[in-house]
Formats: structure tokens, sequence, C-alpha cells
């Protein structure tokens, strides 16, 4: 059973929430865009341009976000000494490393 880890709010300080945010309403209209151009019956080679864009504006939030989670949520289990967070921490490293 994975042991629940107490985490100060607010997660995110509000100028990284603030940018994180506007970055996913700007892939949200890219997303968006994708679809009418499957609709518009556009080129493949253009949909795949467009997609390979939102995956890389979906990895930068994804940065975005393991940074804070090690500033602050992974930073605040180490000194409370919870182990349980290497456990995490790995699990999010091989998510992401693929």
């Amino acid at each position: 059973m994975k042991k629940e880890t107490k985490m100060e709010l607010p997660l995110y300080p509000d100028e990284r929430q603030e940018k994180m945010q506007a970055r996913l309403n700007r892939i949200e209209g890219q997303v968006r865009g994708v679809s009418r151009m499957l609709e518009e019956q556009r080129p493949c080679i253009e949909v795949l341009q467009q997609l390979a864009s939102v995956q890389a504006a979906l990895r930068g939030v994804t940065k975005d976000v393991l940074r804070n989670y090690l500033e602050r949520c992974a930073t605040d289990a180490i000194r409370s000494g919870d182990s349980s967070v290497y456990d995490e921490l790995m699990e999010a490293i091989y998510k992401f490393a693929k």
C-alpha cells in the first residue's frame, strides 16, 4: 500500500501555474486545429508536423511539472524522512524517459 505524502499547498507557485496554464490553453487550441485539419482532409505531412508541435509543447509542460515536483514535493518529502519519494521519483523518470 502506497503511503500518502502530505504536501504543503499551494503546490505550484502562481507565476509557474499561470505560465503552464497559458501553455496548456495554446496546446488545446493546437489540438483543435489538428482536428480541423483532419476534417479538411489536409495532407498527412502537415498533420504530422502539427502533431509534433503538440507533443513538443506537452513535453515542455511536463518538464515544468517535473521541475516543480523536484523543487517542492520531492524536496519536502525527503526533508520529512519519507523514503517513498525515491520510488515516486524513479517512476516519474522512467515514465518520461521513453
